[in-house]
C-alpha cells in the first residue's frame, strides 16, 4: 500500500513509540490522526508534526469507551475522507507477581482491576479501533491496513500475567482478522517489540540496564525508529499478512 497522501489513524499516537511512528508516516507524506487521552499531549505532537506539511488532527478519547471509539472513528472518516491504515498502538503496563508468597504464606496476589485494567486496554481497546477501523475500510471500497502493537513478553514473562495475556491475545487477533477481512483487501500484522529506548528505559538504573543488554544479542536496546521502520514494511509489503514481525535484538524472555 502507498504510505504517500494516504490516512493513517494512531492510538496512543501522541507520544512514545506511536509518535516515532506518526513521525515517520508524516514524513513519508502520509495524513496522520492521533488518538490519545489527553488534549496537552495531542496539541503538543500535532505541533511536532506541522513540519512535514501533510494534514494532522488530534482526537482525545479512551479507546476502552466503545462509544467514544466508535464516535472518534466516525469522526475521523469524515475528517480524512476514507482510513487507508489504523496503528493500534496505545497500551498500558501494571506489572505485579500473579502470587507472592513468603515462607509457605501468600501475602500478595494480582489485583482483578491490576489484571483487568490491562486486558481493557491491550486487548479490548485493540478489538474495537480494529473493529471501526476495519469497517471503514470495507465500506470505503479501498481496503488498508491494520498493524497491531504486541511484544515479546507475549511468550509468558514473570510478573506480566496481564500483560502477556494481552499481547498474546493481540497476536491471535490479528491472525483471526487477516483471514475474515483479505477478502475486503484489508491485511493485518502484528509487531513484538523487545525492549525499546524509552523515557523509561533511560531511568533505569545502570546495573540493571547492563543486565537486560547482557541477554540481548545485538548488546543494546532497540530505537523507537526501528519499530517505526517495520510498520513501515508491514504497510507497504502487499504480500504480508496474518503474521507478526519480532523486533527484539534477538532476546528471549
Amino acid at each position: 500500500m502507498e504510505i504517500k497522501n494516504n490516512n493513517i489513524v494512531i492510538t496512543g499516537g501522541a507520544q512514545g513509540l506511536g509518535f516515532a511512528m506518526a513521525e515517520k508516516f508524516a514524513s513519508l507524506g502520509a495524513n496522520i490522526a492521533l488518538i490519545d487521552m489527553q488534549q496537552d499531549v495531542l496539541d503538543t505532537a500535532v505541533s511536532a508534526l506541522a513540519k512535514y506539511g501533510t494534514k494532522v488532527m488530534a482526537y482525545a478519547a479512551n479507546v476502552t469507551d466503545e462509544d467514544a471509539v466508535v464516535a472518534t472513528f466516525n469522526t475521523i472518516n469524515k475528517d480524512f475522507g476514507h482510513i487507508g491504515v489504523l496503528i493500534n498502538n496505545a497500551g498500558i503496563l501494571r506489572d505485579g507477581m500473579f502470587i507472592k508468597a513468603k515462607e509457605g504464606k501468600v501475602v500478595d496476589k494480582m489485583s482483578l482491576a491490576q489484571f483487568q485494567s490491562v486486558i481493557d486496554v491491550n486487548l479490548t481497546g485493540v478489538f474495537l479501533a480494529g473493529r471501526e477501523a476495519a469497517s471503514h475500510m470495507i465500506e470505503s471500497g479501498k481496503g488498508g491496513v491494520i498493524v497491531n502493537m504486541s511484544s515479546v513478553a507475549r511468550a509468558g514473562n514473570i510478573g506480566q500475567t496481564n500483560y502477556a495475556a494481552s499481547k498474546a491475545g493481540v497476536v491471535a487477533m490479528t491472525t483471526g482478522w487477516a483471514k475474515e477481512l483479505g477478502r475486503f483487501g484489508i491485511r493485518v500484522g502484528a509487531i513484538a517489540p523487545g525492549v525499546i529506548r524509552t523515557a523509561m528505559t533511560d531511568a533505569m538504573k545502570p546495573e540493571a540496564k547492563q543486565r537486560m543488554m547482557a541477554v540481548t544479542p545485538v548488546g543494546r536496546f532497540g530505537e523507537a525508529d526501528e519499530i517505526a521502520q517495520t510498520a513501515q514494511y508491514i504497510v507497504e509489503n502487499d504480500f504480508f499478512t496474518g503474521r507478526v514481525v519480532e523486533i527484539d535484538g534477538g532476546i528471549r524472555l
